[in-house]
């Protein structure tokens, strides 16, 4: 070896020159290792010779090598990506050889295990990648290439594997159809294997699937319930990606049920935990990253849900560029923040312009229809009807509102019915909407009918029915002159926020804010100075709730052995 060279510039030079002269070589790549092979694509790619490149990688054979670096997972997120938006359709072309190798090998049974784990690993990797409906043909393929096997319970163990992974795509693409259809195949065949009595399959990452797809639908009783049978299911020596999902998912359960003190200490375990395995730059801990950012926001540590939102966005810019679903997620759920954030102070531009973005790729990507850019109006429309407020095209702007809100309103209808939390969300905004818009009577019948909806599916002392109520008691207040209505409901959500949150929970100024406009409607000065001491108290409890608030992430903090949190978390 010369003098001044060491093997890793030697190597790096190899690879470029056979990357520049690649047609010539290209026949001899076959019996490279698959390290070297990867390199020498992850070349061209730097080198953006996108087309060559997109050409190469759509071939099944090709693009299966490159799945099996591992190391390397991160390099082919973004090589894919990038194709992606060239205009390289290689998730559908992928999608289209992975079905005609499976009908190929219905001729050929000795192939069909191996053709299972190709479509498991390729299924997965185009989840990852947030192309969940060329996912979702590849695991419907691989699904029913298991089915065709004879009953045993390795092939059992297949089919639930398979479950899983589809489970995982369809409930992230809200193909709620075809995820019922999932989750029934997979209860069934897990009964399968609990009738023989087989113990070496754990169930923890299906059950956490079935968590997230009743959770997606609004169901929060059985995803928490899904969620609390899959921490039963971990075991120590089961893949960290896994427990780490187990984790999230029934932190995010455990949000939705007020249940606070068990949701930080899993979701905080997850942080650790991921961030330990996989680094600050890898795809999970942006997940796990985007699930905190959910339990701050509702935990009412809003600044730190911003800077942790933030952080996300901008680990999946990195990996999967601008258009991708992914970062409209993460624009989305950053957007909502910032305008919980900003709604004292009225400068919603940021939050506007991230719910916009949002918009904009979603509707690249989705069917005008799809269920998941209602979420992504929802929260524009919000912000619009702020800024209108103190616009002077407001009534345009409160108009584009109503759209959104309609537009939101009719998806979550057709896709979860009229008994859902959702479609009773979309109704309060737009009571709230109606409210801006001086049309009451029908904001009056918007909020009752939210109300109605959430008490029923979730008891009358839920968060959501106090918010609800609490927007009633405003429209009463401010717009309908029905003092004594509106101080009944005042009383109500306050009770439900004092019991969910304690004396410094930051919705309690606008309840006891509408009660000092009430008694001064009324002229019950006792009332006036009581409310003025307890806002009062409240603002100095806040003050001091802002001072100890701990950074969202410790830096030094290590992850816990799973035996100990799953211990605690039972004890709470």
């Amino acid at each position: 070896m010369a003098e001044g060279y060491d093997t890793k510039s030697l190597y790096q030079l190899s690879v470029s020159a056979v990357a520049t002269k690649f047609n010539s070589h290209k026949k001899n790549l076959t019996y490279l290792p698959d390290s070297v092979f990867f390199d020498i694509y992850y070349q061209l790619f730097k080198e953006r010779r996108l087309c060559l490149l997109g050409g190469e990688l759509s071939d099944l054979e090709k693009f299966t090598r490159m799945l099996k670096v591992r190391n390397r997972r991160i390099h082919l997120l973004q090589i894919f990506q990038t194709l992606m938006d060239h205009g390289t359709k290689i998730g559908n072309e992928l999608s289209i050889s992975y079905s005609a190798c499976c009908l190929e090998v219905r001729k050929k049974p000795h192939l069909q295990k191996n053709t299972i784990n190709l479509g498991l690993k390729l299924g997965c990797f185009l989840s990852d990648a947030g192309w969940y409906l060329e996912s979702e043909k590849v695991l419907i393929e691989c699904r029913n290439l298991c089915l065709i096997d004879d009953d045993s319970t390795d092939n059992w163990c297949r089919i639930l594997d398979c479950c899983h992974k589809l489970l995982h795509s369809q409930a992230a693409y809200c193909s709620f159809y075809g995820a019922a259809e999932t989750h029934i195949l997979a209860l069934d065949t897990a009964k399968k294997l609990e009738n023989v009595l087989y113990k070496d399959c754990s169930h923890a990452a299906l059950y956490s699937e079935f968590s997230v797809l009743f959770f997606i639908r609004s169901e929060y009783d059985n995803a928490y319930k899904w969620s609390i049978l899959a921490l039963t299911e971990l075991k120590n020596n089961l893949p960290a990606i896994i427990i780490i999902d187990v984790l999230r998912q029934a932190a995010k359960s455990c949000v939705v049920k007020r249940e606070f003190k068990k949701a930080g200490l899993l979701i905080k375990q997850a942080v650790y935990l991921s961030r330990e395995i996989f680094g600050t730059e890898h795809p999970k801990y942006c997940d796990v990253l985007i699930d905190y950012g959910f339990y701050l926001l509702n935990y009412d540590s809003i600044k730190n849900s911003v800077s942790v939102y933030q952080t996300a966005l901008d680990i999946r810019k990195k990996i999967f560029g601008k258009t991708n679903l992914h970062v409209a997620i993460a624009h989305e759920d950053l957007a909502y923040a910032l305008y919980v954030q900003d709604y004292s102070s009225g400068k919603f531009t940021p939050a506007n312009e991230h719910a916009e973005r949002a918009i904009e790729i979603m509707e690249k990507l989705l069917p005008s229809e799809h269920l998941m850019l209602a979420s992504a109006k929802r929260v524009q429309a919000l912000i619009l009807e702020e800024i209108a407020l103190d616009n002077a095209t407001s009534e345009q702007l409160l108009h584009k509102s109503e759209s959104l809100h309609l537009s939101a309103l009719k998806l979550a209808q057709t896709a979860f019915g009229e008994h859902n939390v959702q479609t009773a969300k979309h109704y309060g905004n737009l009571g709230r909407l109606y409210q801006s818009m001086r049309r009451f009577k029908e904001a009056e019948v918007m909020h009752l009918k939210a109300i109605s909806i959430k008490e029923e599916l979730l008891g009358s002392e839920d968060y959501e029915v106090g918010l609800s109520i609490g927007h009633l008691a405003s429209l009463y207040n401010f717009h309908m002159a029905r003092y004594r209505d509106a101080e009944k409901l005042y009383y109500r959500s306050i009770a439900i926020n004092l019991k969910l949150f304690g004396k410094s929970y930051s919705g309690l100024e606008y309840d006891y804010r509408g009660l000092l406009h009430v008694y001064s409607e009324l002229d019950e000065i006792d009332k006036i100075l009581e409310y003025t001491d307890i806002l009062n108290t409240w603002k100095e409890l806040r003050d001091k709730h802002a001072q100890l608030e701990d950074p969202p992430i410790d830096l030094y903090k290590r992850p816990q052995p799973i035996a100990d949190i799953i211990k605690t978390f039972f004890e709470m």
